[in-house]
């Protein structure tokens, strides 16, 4: 994407903010996304409003550590920071707002989320609330008054984001496939033993506590990252860059079309029951649009699975600038050689997406073996 719009602010200038707080709504291509903070500090001043669209990049706010100096902008004399209030000039302008039009008016940012919807601009609206403040009800007042012309109807919003999510999606695997020299590896695992002790360990949890069989695929990847660190990467400006964190991002269907992968942070950290609540979590959050900003930025690396469509094997693209993902197909009994007698086993293919600039087929193969030999202990995940 190369623009956002930012939807709505959670903090004010003057506002006392912690690393984590969330601060604001931004739409993207692939929904409207919660902003945190990455510094603990005070907000010094809030540089676009509501309904500003902008490009990738543009500075929203700005945060003044504790115990650091008051520094102004590029170019200007540093000066105390003052409350920026509805009156504040936007810098940069929105695309398509102009000067002292929607950032003067007084509109609460429901409001004005809604005059975007429902494509009524604010400028021609007379306000009816408290000092001329507009209202939603002045906005709905202008939409059912607004002239009918003779163009046609402009696509749903539903309609519209999904397009843009397919061709979010479809330069991100274009530039994979064009930039990324991919192999791919794959094994089939015994899930025998995981899943006797997945029964067995489900039997003594609530109902809603109750463990699905793919947490131990999650758990076990980001384990195995533990013995082949370089899988667990980005490639950025031409270099590897290591992470010391596992942050395992998962593929989620959305139900209006396309996939996100956001990240379940700290997972080879978690315990198996904290894994299942976060990821609950996160996809009924991924479902409903409300994920956080870093949850789409910090994956180190993707599992993806197929095996609810009934897929045996998948073979899936690297993420940019992940360097490697996991895929998973669905569990099925096969024939199985144990201790000299052929017996059925359920089992599942684990397959390998790697990037050849950063590991071989060596490093990948130690990897699956890891994956492998992890789910033969499940009670140790």
């Amino acid at each position: 994407m190369s623009a956002g719009t930012l939807v709505a602010w959670h903090k004010k200038a003057g506002d006392v903010v912690k690393r984590g707080d969330i601060v604001a709504e931004v739409e993207t291509d692939k929904g409207v996304i919660d902003v945190e903070i990455f510094t603990s500090g005070t907000i010094e001043r809030l540089l676009i409003q509501p309904g500003g669209k902008v490009p990738v990049g543009t500075v929203l706010a700005t945060v003044r550590e504790e115990g650091a100096a008051v520094v102004g902008m590029p170019g200007e004399t540093p000066k105390p920071p003052a409350p920026i209030g509805p009156e504040a000039p936007l810098t940069p302008r929105p695309v398509g707002v102009p000067p002292g039009g929607i950032s003067r008016l007084r509109i609460s940012p429901s409001a004005r989320e809604l005059a975007r919807k429902l494509q009524v601009d604010p400028a021609t609206v007379e306000g009816t609330g408290r000092g001329g403040a507009i209202t939603r009800e002045d906005i709905e007042r202008a939409a059912a008054t607004k002239p009918v012309t003779a163009e046609l109807p402009s696509a749903p919003p539903t309609a519209d984001r999904l397009k843009r999510l397919r061709q979010t999606i479809a330069a991100a695997m274009s530039r994979s496939k064009r930039e990324i020299p991919h192999y791919y590896l794959s094994t089939t695992i015994d899930l025998h033993r995981a899943m006797i002790w997945l029964t067995e360990e489900n039997l003594k949890r609530p109902v809603t506590d109750r463990l699905l069989y793919g947490v131990l695929l999650l758990k076990a990847v980001a384990l195995a990252l533990r013995e082949v660190p370089e899988l667990n990467a980005v490639w950025s400006n031409g270099q590897v860059l290591t992470s010391q964190a596992i942050h395992v991002g998962v593929a989620i269907s959305l139900r209006q079309g396309g996939l996100v992968a956001p990240a379940l942070h700290d997972t080879d950290r978690q315990s198996l029951g904290d894994l299942m609540g976060q990821f609950r979590d996160l996809v009924n959050r991924a479902r409903a649009g409300t994920l956080r900003s870093s949850e789409l930025s910090d994956p180190t690396i993707t599992v993806t699975s197929l095996g609810e469509q009934g897929v045996e094997t998948v073979f899936p693209i690297i993420y940019p600038p992940q360097v490697a993902i996991v895929g998973f197909g669905k569990v099925v009994e096969r024939p199985w050689a144990v201790e000299g007698q052929v017996v059925a086993r359920p089992v599942v293919t684990a397959t390998l997406s790697a990037d050849h600039r950063v590991s071989d087929g060596h490093r990948g193969g130690l990897f699956l073996a890891a994956v492998d030999r992890l789910l033969q202990e499940p009670s140790k995940l």
